[in-house]
């Protein structure tokens, strides 16, 4: 059996983007939720610590960081017409990068084979100097410069199954070679970047692989993807540490979106 870790905290439940906003606090509440209910030999909980301005800074500008900062006090800030902050946005979006760093620290030293962070506000629409798509703070891309620059690793995937393309994270990373950064993502959609073209340039040309999907695709259509491009060029790759930004807004019911993949085609 897996040792397997779960990093949460009831703080996420803190960030508010508005009554009406589909990123609302009781998503993730009934994560923990369902996550609290499970019974298995080998599961482990950890209690999410908040990002240091350090790491935060790995991929983010000094200034940027100011600018979160300062919504902290004020009631509400709009960074655009999507991405709106709380007095306590900020405080949560350093708690939901540490809490995907304290699950990879997990899995890299031993402590867990695999980790899944159940984390509040996203990240990986968030860019170097800018907020947008509900996300400040670019999790994943945070957790895989820590994992090269601190602990000295050259080769880190990151896989990206969201509904919308994460292009924060390949902006990131557009001309690394240290990351190779593969996504799946309806097209064309928000935010309208992840086209096949999209490969990479200087040393990262060809580490950014792109699988743009017309609306309705599914279960079959998915796996397919992976089993013939996406898993072949990771082999190829040899990551020695992976993370998956795992959106469920492909899910035939998720009303953002339009497509068709099941909760059997998650578990493939």
């Amino acid at each position: 059996m897996h040792k397997t870790a779960i990093v949460t905290d009831r703080s996420y439940l803190k960030h508010f983007a508005g009554r009406s906003h589909p990123e609302r606090p009781e998503r993730i509440e009934v994560m923990i939720e369902m996550a609290e209910s499970l019974k298995r030999e080998g599961l482990q909980f950890l209690a999410a610590r908040e990002a240091s301005l350090e790491q935060i800074a790995l991929c983010h500008r000094p200034e940027y960081i100011d600018a979160v900062e300062r919504t902290s006090h004020l009631d509400r800030f709009d960074f655009d017409p999507d991405t709106h902050t709380s007095r306590d946005s900020y405080r949560t979006a350093l708690l939901s990068a540490g809490g995907v760093l304290t699950a990879v620290e997990a899995v890299f030293d031993g402590a867990a084979e695999n980790a899944f962070a159940i984390v509040r506000p996203p990240g990986h629409h968030a860019l170097p100097g800018r907020a947008m798509g509900f996300c400040f703070f670019n999790n994943v891309a945070i957790a895989a410069e820590w994992l090269i620059r601190h602990k000295g690793l050259k080769r880190v995937m990151v896989i990206d199954w969201d509904l919308h393309h994460g292009n924060g994270t390949q902006d990131m990373f557009y001309d690394s070679c240290d990351v190779l950064y593969a996504s799946t993502h309806q097209f064309p959609h928000y935010p309208g970047t992840g086209s096949m073209q999209e490969v990479g340039a200087g040393e990262g040309l060809g580490y950014t692989v792109n699988a743009p999907m017309p609306a309705e695709y599914g279960d079959s259509e998915y796996l397919r993807i992976f089993d013939e491009l996406i898993i072949p060029i990771g082999r190829a790759f040899k990551p020695e540490f992976i993370l998956v930004s795992a959106g469920f807004d492909c899910h035939w019911r998720d009303p953002l979106g339009e497509m068709q993949v099941t909760e059997h085609g998650f578990a493939q």
